[in-house]
């Protein structure tokens, strides 16, 4: 859903996600997981810059103690909440017009 049609970066985006819940505090790189899930860099590079609700966690930061690394931002579960209000809200619009239109749109499609 979140890469429509690319099954590499689909893959990419689930063991980072996987990482990231699992891990036991801040995860300090992804180049680990290139190797335990034979993922390519530039692949695992361009789906961390697509999911742009992973944070980066700078030594510098008080917060967390002086650990470096990545972790999941706040905003990711939110954004996540706003998906599924915005799904819920497709699946409950009976709009019998949009439905022609969707209808008329596989047709043509397939």
């Amino acid at each position: 859903m979140l890469f429509p049609g690319n099954r590499n970066q689909q893959h990419a985006a689930t063991c980072i996600l996987y990482e990231l819940k699992w891990a036991q505090g801040i995860v300090p790189n992804f180049s680990d997981l290139e190797s335990r899930y034979g993922i390519s860099r530039r692949t695992l590079q361009r789906t961390r810059a697509k999911l742009a609700r992973l944070e980066h966690v700078s030594s510098m930061n008080a917060r967390y103690g002086g650990q470096q690394g990545w972790r999941l931002s706040g905003r990711f579960s939110a954004a996540m909440r706003l998906l599924a209000e915005n799904v819920d809200q497709w699946c409950d619009d009976a709009n019998e017009e949009r439905r022609e239109r969707e209808r008329r749109t596989l047709q043509f499609l397939g």
